[in-house]
């Protein structure tokens, strides 16, 4: 099943959430900037597996700055 245009927003969403929660101004800034390049450089993917794979991908990301937010 191809991803909706609200569950990619939300993903969105959900990084740059978790990207704000990086206590260090250099890592926080560089994690927002990274995740909104990624999303604007990937706007115009019209193929759904593609788009399937790249939500894949977002969503191991989601998990690692998770991860790495709890370290601090």
């Amino acid at each position: 099943m191809a991803a909706s245009r609200v569950q990619v927003l939300s993903l969105y969403k959900a990084m740059l959430n978790a990207s704000q929660k990086f206590p260090s101004y250099n890592y926080r800034t560089y994690a927002i900037r990274k995740v909104r390049d990624a999303f604007r450089e990937k706007k115009h993917v019209k193929d759904p597996k593609t788009i399937e794979d790249l939500v894949d991908k977002a969503r191991e990301n989601l998990a690692i700055i998770q991860r790495q937010v709890g370290l601090f």
